[in-house]
């Protein structure tokens, strides 16, 4: 993994974020991401590593030694793309605490509303 590439940590069961992760793969045109499911050893790696909760329920995203969770993790990695995605970004005017709370929401009900993979995602090289 380069040095400057940021690492997004998912649910890899979560038929929503492994749909994330496909949009990401195909419009990261500078290849700055690296995709780990959360259930996965190297996630377990990370968790640890960086101290996060083990029972997250959150998208994660670690960059320059940095942890971002629920809307700020969306909030950047939206920011790391090109145009037009950049522009989802800027949602970032909205308080944290509104953000979170449709974060929450969704994250709550993602599994009814997109369904749910009979088995963790597992990366390619």
């Amino acid at each position: 993994m380069e040095a400057e590439q940021a690492v997004i940590l998912f649910d890899g069961f979560c038929k929503l974020c492994n749909g994330t992760v496909n949009f990401l793969l195909k419009y990261d045109k500078k290849k700055q991401f690296s995709f780990i499911p959360l259930q996965s050893d190297a996630g377990k790696k990370f968790i640890s590593k960086y101290k996060i909760p083990v029972d997250i329920d959150s998208v994660l995203l670690i960059k320059s030694n940095r942890v971002y969770f629920k809307s700020d993790a969306a909030v950047e990695i939206a920011g790391m793309l090109n145009f037009p995605w950049k522009l989802a970004s800027s949602v970032k005017i909205i308080p944290r605490q509104i953000r979170d709370k449709i974060y929450n929401w969704v994250a709550k009900n993602r599994y009814r509303w997109f369904g749910k993979r009979e088995s963790c995602r597992i990366p390619d090289s």
